[in-house]
This record gives structure tokens, sequence and C-alpha cells, in this order.
């Protein structure tokens, strides 16, 4: 009978701590895992994105703005510490003029006194088909005298939520105020957004 009491305390332990376990109210919990399916998600697809960016620096229809530098910007020969904001049209050809497909918002910084890099972060903020009203984060370097520049996809809204993958730049036409980038973009995103 005295061998049997350490097995009844062990088995009564184990069921109140079952119970204990069970009776947690996990509504007020800080995280919890749940299933892609229980947020309509369904299988995960891989898209590709090709459109040219207008950055635009000067004129009546300026689109990229310089908003901030440091004192010594000026005398640096990258440009160290200017920050540009933006609002550059996206379009299906190099042309101005063709197709809007969205539009690139955000900030580039100049970030490196040895080189031309740039910091981007900015969201390309579609408007058209398919896509209209979703959005691709990008934040990245851009080392703006290579020839195609890589730059990660950070997330999404929209079709786009839970997006990653990245994002190439190649310049079509690099002119002082006009510079036109084809972009590449190549994005994990889930289907049933």
């Amino acid at each position: 009978m005295a061998s049997m009491l350490p097995k009844h305390t062990c088995n009564i332990s184990f069921l109140i701590l079952f119970l204990l376990a069970l009776a947690i109210d996990y509504s007020h919990a800080f995280s919890k895992y749940i299933s892609p399916s229980s947020l309509g998600l369904k299988r995960e697809k891989l898209s590709h994105l090709h459109f040219y960016l207008h950055d635009i620096t000067s004129g009546k229809n300026a689109t990229a703005v310089r908003v901030a530098e440091a004192p010594s910007t000026n005398q640096s020969s990258t440009s160290f510490g200017a920050t540009v904001m933006m609002d550059d049209l996206l379009t299906i050809k190099p042309d101005v003029n063709s197709e809007t497909v969205g539009r690139a918002q955000g900030v580039y910084a100049f970030a490196s006194q040895s080189d031309l890099s740039l910091l981007m972060v900015l969201n390309f903020a579609f408007t058209e088909g398919k896509y209209n009203g979703s959005t691709l984060s990008l934040l990245g370097s851009n080392h703006v005298l290579s020839t195609v520049r890589e730059m990660p996809i950070v997330g999404g809204s929209g079709v786009f939520r839970f997006a990653r993958g990245y994002a190439q730049a190649r310049n079509y036409d690099n002119s002082t105020v006009h510079t036109i980038v084809e972009y590449n973009v190549y994005v994990f995103h889930y289907l049933g957004v």
C-alpha cells in the first residue's frame, strides 16, 4: 500500500497540472501560433513585376526633392548626408507618358562617404489592375554606379501581405534631371488575400 501512494500522488499531480493548462485563458496572451488559413491565406506564389521608375529632381514636375542635408554635404564627393523625399511615377514602359501602374513613395539618403550609395526606404504603391491598392516595401542599399543593384523586399500590404523577395534596379536613362530606372521585382506572397 505504501508503494502505491507515490504513484497516486504523481498521477494526481499530473492531472492537476493538465487541468490548469486547460484552464489558462489564451485570449490575453501576448502571442500565439496561428495557421495561415485562419487569415484566409492559401498557397504561396512567386510573382515577377516589371516597371520603370521616373525620378525627376527639378522643374515644376519634380517628383524627388531634397528635404535635409548635413553641413558638410556640399563638400562631399558623394553628397553624404543629403536626404531626398520621393513620389516617383511607375510606368509600364520607359516613356514617362506610358501607362502608369503606381508610385514609388518614400525616402532615399546618400549614405556612404566613399562611394555613391543610397539608403532606400520606399513603398511601391500600385494603382492599376489586380494590384490596385496594394504595396510592396523596399529597404536596402542602392549602389548607384553598379550596373544592376539588388535590394530586399521586406513586406507589403493588400495582395502582398506577408511579401518577401528582392528587387533588381538597372539605370535605363540617367540625366541630371530625369533618371529612369528599370525594376524587376520578384516577390513571394499568398493567394487568397
